[in-house]
C-alpha cells in the first residue's frame, strides 16, 4: 500500500480491482482514481445464491466495463488476510481441545489445501481471468474490517463520521469502531471471536429453522409475527450486555467456534426443544424466539452506537458489516441514537468488503484529496451490468417471447396503467444494482394498496414464505406523506412506521401468521403486521425512469 501511494503524485489514472470470496457472496468493484465504477456479485452471473467462489465473471465484467485488461490495473487487493484468519482458528481448536475435534478433521484439509495459500490460488485465477498474460497487477490483502469501514465511509456524503461495522466474524474481529476524517480512517475499538453479534443472530437464525448467511432476512420479518418473551433468558444465560453496549456470550450454549452446529442441547432446553426443522410450519415459539432475538440486537446496536457518538463527538454515523442489513434496528437508529445523519453502505455484508478493498489501497498513505459525494458515492447502487435494447431484441427473437417496443415517454405511463389495474411487472432498466436490494433496476413491481398482493406475490410468484414483507418505493419528495420518515432512504435500509397503519398487535384477537389476514393499513402490500415499512425513497436526479 505504501508503494501504491508514492505512485499517487503523477497524472496517470490509477485503477484498483478489490475482490471478495471463498466465504459467501462473492464479488468485484473496480474504484479508478477514488471513483467506484464498477461493482458486482458473483451470484448474478451464476444464479447460484451466495456464490461464494472467485468472482471470475463480476471482475471480467468490472474490467469490460472501463474498457482495459488486467495488466492495465495497478493492484489487485483481496478483502481479508488469510493467516490472521488461520491464526484465529488454530488459537481456538486449541484453547478448546479435545472439543472441537471433528469439526478440526473437517476444516483442516480444505486450510492446507486452498485457503492458507490462497495468495497462489488468486494469482492462479487472475492469470486464468487475463487469458496468460504473463505480467499480473501487484496483489494485496487487507483486513476484513478495515475493508467494511472503508465501504461505509469513503462513499459517504460525510467529510467526517463515526463508523461502525458489526458481523459474524472477520479475522479476529466481530465488530468495530473507527472515526473516518477526510481521507483518513482511525480505528478506535473492537469486540473479537468468538463474542459476535452477528453470530448470535444466526445462531437464532439456525434455531427457528433457516439458513446460516442466507436466512437472516427471514428471521427479522418473522418477528413482528411473536411476542419477545425470551428477551430476560437471552440476556440472563446467553449474552452479558453491559451499559456502553459491549457484550461477552456464554459460549457454554453455541457450538460454532469449535463444532459443526451453531447451537446446542443446552441451547435447546433453555428455549424448550429443539431446532425448528426447515420443512416444518413456522411455529409461535419460533416467532416469539425471533422477536426476542430481534430485541436483544437492537438494544445492543443502540448501546453501541450510543457509545459512539459520546466516544467521538461526532454527529454522522456510518454502517457496514452484515448487521448493518438489520433494517429494523436501523430505524431504531435514526430516532433513537443521537446522530443527525446516518449513512448504510448499500452492500453492507461481505460483497461490500471487495469495495472496501478497493479503497483502502485507494486511500493508503493520503492526508488529503477526499471529496465526498452528494448525495453518495455509490451512484445509486447501479454498478452492474446492462444490456441495449439490440441485446434484449436478440434474446427475445432467440427465445420465441412475444415483444413490443414502446416510446421511453410512453412506457412509464404504460406500465403505472398495469400496475393500477393489478398486474405484477418485472421491471429491468439500466444497470444492475450492487448488493442484496432490488432497487427499481431489477425489480418485481406490483401496486400496494392490494390486500391479496404480498399472499399472491409470495407464493406465486416468488415461491417463498407467505410471511416475507415487500417493500414500498415511494417519491423522495412525497415519503412524509405515507410513512414516519423525514430523510431519504435510497436503498431501502431503513425500516419507518407507515401512516395510517393500526399498529395493534391484537389484529382483532389473531395471532401468529394468521395476523397476515388483518387488513391494517392503507398500503396492505408493503406494511408489516406491526405497521413499518422498509422504505426506498426514489430521487429523480438518481433513478429519473422509475421515479416517472
Amino acid at each position: 500500500s505504501s508503494r501504491l501511494a508514492r505512485t499517487q503524485a503523477g497524472a496517470r489514472v490509477q485503477r484498483i480491482l478489490g475482490l471478495s470470496a471463498y466465504y459467501h457472496d462473492a464479488a468485484a468493484a473496480l474504484v479508478v482514481d477514488g471513483r467506484v465504477v464498477a461493482a458486482a456479485q458473483e451470484e448474478r452471473f451464476t444464479r447460484r445464491r451466495h456464490d461464494a467462489g472467485f468472482p471470475a465473471n463480476a471482475a471480467r465484467y468490472c474490467l469490460q466495463h472501463a474498457g482495459v485488461g488486467l495488466d492495465a490495473l495497478d493492484a489487485v487487493v483481496f478483502y481479508d488476510k488469510p493467516f490472521l484468519k488461520f491464526e484465529r482458528l488454530l488459537e481456538t481448536y486449541l484453547a478448546n481441545a479435545p472439543r472441537g475435534l471433528r469439526s478440526f478433521v473437517a476444516a483442516m484439509p480444505v486450510w492446507i489445501k486452498e485457503k492458507l495459500f490462497l495468495k497462489t490460488e488468486l494469482r492462479r485465477q487472475l492469470r486464468e481471468l487475463a487469458g496468460g498474460e504473463s505480467r499480473l497487477p501487484r496483489l494485496l490483502f487487507s483486513e476484513h474490517h478495515l475493508t467494511h469501514a472503508a465501504s461505509a465511509f469513503y462513499p459517504s456524503p460525510f467529510e467526517s463520521a463515526a463508523v461502525l461495522c458489526l458481523d459474524g466474524v472477520g479475522e479476529w474481529a466481530t465488530s468495530s469502531a473507527w472515526q473516518g476524517e477526510g481521507a483518513r480512517l482511525h480505528p478506535l475499538w473492537e469486540i473479537q471471536f468468538p463474542h459476535s453479534l452477528g453470530l448470535l443472530y444466526s445462531a437464532f437464525t439456525s434455531y427457528t429453522g433457516f439458513r446460516v448467511n442466507s436466512g437472516e432476512y427471514k428471521m427479522m420479518g418473522l418477528a413482528p409475527y411473536g411476542e419477545p418473551r425470551y428477551v430476560d433468558t437471552i440476556r440472563s444465560h446467553l449474552v452479558d450486555v453491559k451499559p456502553d453496549g459491549s457484550f461477552r456470550l456464554d459460549m457454554r450454549y453455541f457450538d460454532y467456534a469449535t463444532g459443526l452446529r451453531m447451537t446446542n442441547q443446552r441451547f435447546d432446553a433453555l428455549f424448550g426443544g429443539p431446532p425448528r426443522r426447515p420443512e416444518d410450519p413456522v411455529d409461535q415459539r419460533s416467532m416469539d424466539v425471533a422477536a426476542s432475538i430481534q430485541q436483544v440486537t437492537e438494544e445492543i446496536v443502540l448501546g453501541l452506537a450510543r457509545s459512539l457518538r459520546r466516544e467521538t463527538g461526532e454527529r454522522r454515523l456510518c454502517l457496514a458489516g452484515g448487521v448493518a442489513l438489520n433494517c429494523v434496528a436501523n430505524g431504531r437508529l435514526l430516532g433513537e441514537a443521537g446522530f443527525d445523519e446516518i449513512w448504510i453502505q448499500p452492500a453492507a455484508g461481505d460483497a461490500g468488503g471487495a469495495l472496501g478493498a478497493a479503497l483502502v489501497a485507494w486511500y493508503a498513505g493520503r492526508e488529503r484529496g477526499r471529496e465526498p459525494e452528494r448525495p453518495d458515492g455509490m451512484g445509486g447502487a447501479a454498478l452492474g451490468p446492462e444490456w441495449s435494447d439490440r441485446d434484449i431484441a436478440s434474446f427475445l427473437d432467440a427465445e420465441r417471447i412475444p415483444d413490443r417496443q414502446s416510446p421511453s415517454a410512453q412506457l412509464t405511463g404504460q406500465v403505472a396503467g398495469l400496475l393500477a389495474d393489478g398486474a405484477v411487472v418485472g421491471w429491468m432498466q439500466g444497470r444492475m444494482e450492487f448488493g442484496p436490494r432490488a432497487l427499481g433496476h431489477r425489480s418485481i413491481l406490483a401496486d400496494p394498496r392490494s390486500a391479496d398482493m404480498q399472499r399472491d406475490l409470495n407464493l406465486k410468484i416468488k415461491f417463498r414464505e407467505s410471511f416475507r414483507p415487500f417493500a414500498p418505493a415511494v417519491l423522495a419528495e412525497r415519503v412524509g406523506d405515507y410513512f414516519d420518515l423525514d430523510r431519504p432512504s435510497p436503498y431501502m435500509l431503513l425500516v419507518a412506521g407507515g401512516r395510517g397503519c393500526d399498529t395493534g398487535t391484537g389484529a382483532g384477537g389473531l395471532r401468529g401468521l394468521e395476523r397476515l389476514r388483518a387488513v391494517r393499513s392503507p398500503l396492505p402490500a408493503v406494511t408489516h403486521v406491526d405497521g413499518s415499512a422498509r422504505v426506498q425513497t426514489v430521487e429523480a436526479a438518481v433513478n429519473p425512469r422509475f421515479h416517472a
